[in-house]
C-alpha cells in the first residue's frame, strides 16, 4: 500500500456545510479502491489524485508519461511514493489504458486528469474495448447547496442533450442507483417541467408522467417519483401546497431531472454561482462510475467526486463478483 494512505485523515481542508464531509464519513469502512487516472499532466490533476490517495479514498494508478509526471511532482512538491504509473504516449492512449486497467480488473473507478472529457468518455464507450454495460451514459452533478438539507443531485447536464423518454429511464435509474449507493434508503427523484400538470403541448410533462408510471410497473426501481412537476413546487413544500399538490417528493428531492441538458446546465450553474453551491460530478451508466474533475473544481469537490464515485465501486463489490467489472 503507498504510504502517503493516511485513513484518519479524513477531512476536507475547507469550510462547508457539511453535506460533503457526511459522505467523507460514509467512506471510513471502505477500503481504498484501485483507480486508473488517466493523464494528470497538469498539476492540479496530479494534486486531485494524491489528495484522494491521502485521504484513504483510491490507490491512483497513473496513465501518462513518467518523467512528465515525476517532474510535475517535483515541481509542485508533491510526494508520488510508490504510485504505479503505467506509460502512455499520448492523452488518448493513457485514456485507452485506464479503461483496460478497468478490463483487467486492476481498477475499479475511472478519473479524468488533465484530458479533454471527450477523449476519456470516448475510450469509456469504445465499442470493442470500452466500458459499456447496456445502459446510456449520463452525468450527475452532486451537489451541496447552503439553503438545502441534503445533498442533491442534479441530471443530466452534461452528455444528454435532448433525451428520449427511453434515455430518462436511464438517466433515472443511474441517478437512483448512486443515490443508494451512499445511502439514501429510497430517492425521491423530482422530474421538472415548465409546470405540474400534464400538457400534450408540452412533451416534458408527458415524459414526466411516463416515468412515474414505469415506476409504478417496476420498469423503474428504487426510488419514489413524481412529476410534472415546476422547480418551485418541487423544492418547496410550500409552494406545492400552494398550488395543491399532494406528494411525498415535494420539499425533499435527492434527485432532479431536468426535461434537457440546457435546462438542467443552467440549473447547476445557478446554483453554483447565485446560491454558493458547490458541484462535484460523475458520469454513471458505464461498467465503473467515472469521476469528471476539473481545473477549475475546489479541493472540496475534488475530493467530495471520489467519495460519492467511491462509495458506488462499494456498493458493486457488495453485491458479489457477478457485479464486478469483467472484461467480455
Amino acid at each position: 500500500m503507498p504510504t502517503y494512505i493516511q485513513r484518519s485523515r479524513l477531512t476536507m481542508t475547507q469550510p462547508g456545510t457539511g453535506k460533503y464531509e457526511q459522505l467523507l464519513q460514509r467512506c471510513r469502512d471502505v477500503e481504498p479502491i484501485p483507480t486508473a487516472v488517466a493523464w494528470p499532466c497538469e498539476e492540479t490533476a496530479l494534486a486531485g489524485a494524491l489528495d484522494a490517495a491521502s485521504k484513504g479514498l483510491i490507490v491512483p494508478i497513473l496513465t501518462g508519461p513518467a518523467k512528465t509526471i515525476r517532474e510535475i511532482a517535483k515541481a509542485a512538491g508533491l510526494d508520488l511514493g510508490k504510485t504505479e504509473i503505467v506509460e502512455a504516449s499520448d492523452s488518448r492512449d493513457a485514456a485507452a489504458k485506464a479503461v483496460a486497467l478497468v478490463r483487467e480488473g486492476r481498477a475499479e473507478l475511472v478519473m479524468k486528469g488533465s484530458l479533454h472529457s471527450d477523449e476519456i468518455l470516448g475510450a469509456v464507450i469504445a465499442k470493442e474495448t470500452g466500458l459499456r454495460s447496456g445502459r446510456r451514459l449520463s452525468h450527475a452533478y452532486v451537489m451541496d447547496v447552503p439553503t438545502y438539507h441534503k445533498p442533491l443531485l442534479i441530471t443530466d447536464a452534461a452528455i444528454n442533450i435532448a433525451p428520449t423518454l427511453e434515455e430518462k429511464v436511464d438517466i433515472v435509474q443511474n441517478a437512483i442507483d448512486l443515490a443508494l449507493a451512499f445511502g439514501v434508503k429510497r430517492p425521491k427523484v423530482a422530474i421538472l417541467a415548465a409546470v405540474e400538470t400534464v400538457s400534450s403541448k408540452m412533451p416534458a410533462t408527458l415524459d414526466a408522467a411516463a416515468l412515474c408510471k414505469m415506476a409504478d410497473r417496476g420498469q423503474i426501481t428504487g426510488g419514489l417519483l413524481d412529476g410534472p412537476l415546476a422547480f418551485d413546487n418541487a423544492i418547496n413544500l410550500d409552494a406545492a401546497k400552494t398550488k395543491r399538490i399532494e406528494s411525498e417528493v415535494a420539499g425533499d428531492p435527492d434527485i432532479l431531472l431536468a426535461p434537457d441538458l440546457e435546462s438542467g446546465n443552467i440549473m447547476a450553474k445557478m446554483l453554483t454561482f447565485l446560491a454558493n453551491a458547490e458541484a462535484s460530478g460523475l458520469v454513471l451508466g458505464a461498467k465503473v462510475p467515472v469521476i469528471l474533475t476539473s481545473r477549475s473544481d475546489s479541493l472540496r469537490a475534488r475530493i467530495a467526486s471520489t467519495a460519492v464515485a467511491v462509495l458506488a465501486a462499494d456498493a458493486r463489490r457488495k453485491k458479489g463478483p457477478d457485479a464486478r467489472i469483467r472484461s467480455h
